[in-house]
Formats: C-alpha cells, structure tokens, sequence
C-alpha cells in the first residue's frame, strides 16, 4: 500500500468530509490548536527562562518544572488531536507541504531535547536546583527548547500561507 493511497483513505474518512464540508469545524480546530499552542508554548518558556538563568518566583527549578508539566502535557494532547484533525481534513496537501513537514521534524527534535535534558541534566536537579545560573547542559537544553519551539511556532504560521487546498 503507498503512501498516497493511505492519504486518499484518510481523506475518504467520514470525520475528514465532516471537517471539510462544515463551516465552523476547521476554524474551532484552529483555534483550538493555537490556545493549546500558546499553553504549550507559554509552560515551555517559563522552564526554559530558569534554566537560562534568569530568575523566577520559584527558585526551584525541578518545583516550577513539576509544577507546569501537567498543564503542558494536557495542553500538548489537545494540539496533537486537533492537530492531527486538521491534517485529516486535507491529508494530501498536508504531506506535501514542506513547512508541515519541517513542523514535524522540529517537534521531534524539541522532543528528542525534552528526552536528553530529563536522562542527562535533570537526573542529577538536586545537585544544581536553586543554583543560579544553572550548570552549562542545562542552559543549552532550554535554548534549543526556546529555538525548537519558536521554529515550529513559525512552521505552523506558514503552513496556512502555503498549503494548496486539494478537496476531492
């Protein structure tokens, strides 16, 4: 079976019509999609800032990391749903869109970052956890968090200005 013709089945889904064909789903998706982004995004940043370095209300960072990670979690679940719902409205179009794809290459590596910084850095957090700056791994863990997520951040922007729309 090809890729093209696992895309055409998606689209031929029922829910992948009901998207298409209804006027307010893909805008309530979207808009979904972009509040649960800025959860994701906002949670991310104020990790990301303390391992900068820079100062926050808690001095702990694994306290402000456990204390945000639950509201990131949920706020990622429902970026994922929504977007993989946007993407069944138009799967064709979506595969062949390079910004998409990009997206999708950068939130995996903003993933595979998360994954080192929790096997690496974060497994010794006792030792560094109200130090100010923290040690040099995590300073750049919460960089390439901070550049991953603005690049997929703008990723997705592009995607609505270059998407060709293929309804069938």
């Amino acid at each position: 079976m090809s890729l093209e013709s696992v895309l055409q089945q998606i689209n031929d889904m029922s829910i992948s019509s009901t998207i298409r064909e209804n006027v307010n789903a893909f805008p309530i998706l979207e808009s979904l999609h972009v509040l649960g982004i800025a959860i994701v995004f906002g949670t991310i940043l104020i990790v990301d800032l303390r391992l900068f370095g820079v100062a926050a209300h808690r001095p702990s960072a694994k306290r402000l990391t456990s204390e945000l990670l639950p509201y990131t979690w949920v706020a990622f679940v429902i970026v994922a749903i929504t977007g993989l719902l946007m993407f069944m409205s138009n799967p064709v179009s979506y595969a062949n869109n390079t910004q998409f794809l990009l997206k999708l290459v950068f939130i995996a590596l903003a993933g595979l970052n998360m994954v080192w910084f929790h096997s690496t850095t974060y497994r010794r957090i006792a030792e560094w956890d109200e130090d100010m700056p923290p040690p040099t791994a995590a300073r750049v863990s919460g960089a390439l968090s901070f550049i991953l997520w603005v690049t997929v951040i703008f990723l997705g922007r592009w995607i609505g200005f270059t998407l060709e729309t293929l309804f069938f």
